[in-house]
């Protein structure tokens, strides 16, 4: 009993210590995302066609390597700035897989299978692009996400719509004086009044830099801009990380103890089985949790007794859902939409890998 204690809190300090690095730079991207980066013109680029936005935002994690720790504080921020369904949703299924990193580690441990590199990518792929256009006919989300993120939805919604009429005001009345207009403006400029935004702020501080303003007083508003900035970056960081650090506390403990007590000795034997054997390589890639630019090593430890359709249905639904990623994901989504994330994952995980060990194996 005492070693059986032992193990599972060796498993569950493992899985913590692999995925806090993780959970960290997805946390801290999601803050630089939404600080420093203009989601406005990062969203409007993206298609508005569900697939194509799907496609694109399964492709995204192609640019920013997290796992599937680092992927849900990103993808919830899409959301929460006003992405598409399916473009917030192909990001959190694909980025774990779609990542250089993750390519390179399945590369040097399935070398004479480059074929596994390959399908492990496709499959992704395809998989989080159909699941996204599945999300996309659900025009609103906000019943199946949790209360603050439908709130961020819903201001973000009602912001883009203000900013529409503003636009639409300004054009039937060119001739209007700018002070008559809803925002906020920078007096005593030459000319006339400015609207205070970000490009305004911007020109205001490389102006004062160049002592077009006479005097280091007028360089406050852009210190005093950056270190606004500065500090929300520095708080959204520690609270996204108190949120999601307790989630995958709870996650990683479940995790542990789940790998100690299951039969691991009659999942190996099913592992010859073209249909078993995915059955207990679906089991066993949502139980372990493990992180996926290891994942790869874990498996190979299995290509001796397991048929290859069942280590690409383990490489390919594992950082999608996992028990640790679930947990996760619960900062997102309720209780119902995770269920259809896990059943649709994991169908289209088993038809696409049964699909190859019946033609190849």
């Amino acid at each position: 009993m005492m070693n059986q204690v032992h193990n599972a809190f060796t498993l569950f300090m493992s899985l913590l210590v692999e995925a806090l690095p993780f959970l960290l730079l997805g946390v801290l991207f999601s803050s630089a995302l939404l600080l420093f980066v203009d989601e406005t013109k990062l969203l409007s680029s993206i298609p508005r066609n569900p697939v194509l936005g799907a496609l694109i935002g399964s492709s995204i994690g192609f640019l920013f390597p997290v796992c599937e720790c680092g992927n849900v504080p990103v993808a919830r921020r899409l959301l929460m700035q006003g992405a598409s369904p399916s473009v917030a949703i192909g990001f959190l299924l694909a980025a774990p897989t779609v990542n250089p990193i993750v390519i390179w580690s399945t590369w040097t441990a399935f070398r004479d299978q480059p074929e596994l590199v390959v399908l492990r990518v496709v499959f992704s792929l395809a998989i989080a692009t159909i699941i996204g256009s599945i999300f996309s006919w659900q025009k609103d989300l906000t019943p199946f996400v949790q209360p603050m993120v439908a709130r961020a939805m819903a201001q973000s919604s009602e912001a883009k719509s203000d900013k529409i009429r503003t636009q639409d005001m300004s054009s039937d009345a060119p001739l209007s004086s700018p002070l008559l207009q809803s925002g906020t403006f920078l007096l005593g400029t030459p000319g006339s009044p400015q609207r205070l935004d970000a490009t305004t702020m911007e020109t205001v501080l490389l102006a004062s830099k160049a002592g077009n303003f006479g005097g280091a007083g007028a360089a406050l508003p852009g210190d005093r801009l950056f270190s606004q900035r500065l500090r929300l970056f520095v708080e959204n960081v520690m609270a996204e990380l108190r949120e999601l650090g307790g989630v995958l506390v709870l996650g990683s403990a479940i995790a542990a103890i789940i790998q100690v007590a299951a039969p691991r000795d009659l999942i190996i034997s099913l592992g010859q089985g073209p249909v078993t054997s995915i059955i207990a390589m679906l089991v066993l890639g949502a139980v372990v949790s493990i992180c996926s630019t290891v994942d790869a090593f874990f498996a190979l430890s299995f290509a001796s007794t397991f048929t290859t359709g069942s280590l690409l249905a383990f490489l390919v639904f594992g950082p999608m859902i996992d028990i640790k990623g679930i947990g996760l994901m619960m900062s997102i989504f309720k209780v119902k939409p995770l269920v259809y994330l896990f059943l649709i994952s994991g169908q289209l995980t088993f038809l696409l890998t049964l699909a190859y060990n019946l033609k190849f194996s």
